[in-house]
């Protein structure tokens, strides 16, 4: 963290900011859209694979059908391959990016 001071003559504040805490070892696992699977098996696969709530795996779904594609979960790759599998194994699209 750094401490900023500010200077400004009307008033005096202490401000922290947090860095940035990304690490280049962490991944998205996206879920590409297709016109063959039904949002059905789209959302029991991203449950069952994935840990989902229903909720999430339906908004997911969605943003796959609308955008193209979605980032359903982040992570380090050996946390996600199994799961890009266990989707692929299903006759879905994924990728670790």
């Amino acid at each position: 963290m750094k401490t900023i001071q500010s200077h400004l003559p009307f008033k005096e504040e202490e401000v922290t900011l947090l860095e940035d805490t990304h690490t280049s070892d962490t991944y998205d696992l996206v879920v590409f859209n297709d016109d063959y699977n039904t949002f059905d098996h789209v959302i029991n696969t991203l449950i069952k694979v994935c840990g989902h709530t229903p909720e999430q795996a339906e908004q997911c779904t969605w943003i796959i059908h609308f955008k193209g594609k979605c980032s359903v979960k982040k992570g380090y790759f050996e946390e996600l391959a199994p799961m890009r599998q266990g989707i692929c194994d299903r006759g879905i699209s994924a990728e670790i990016l």
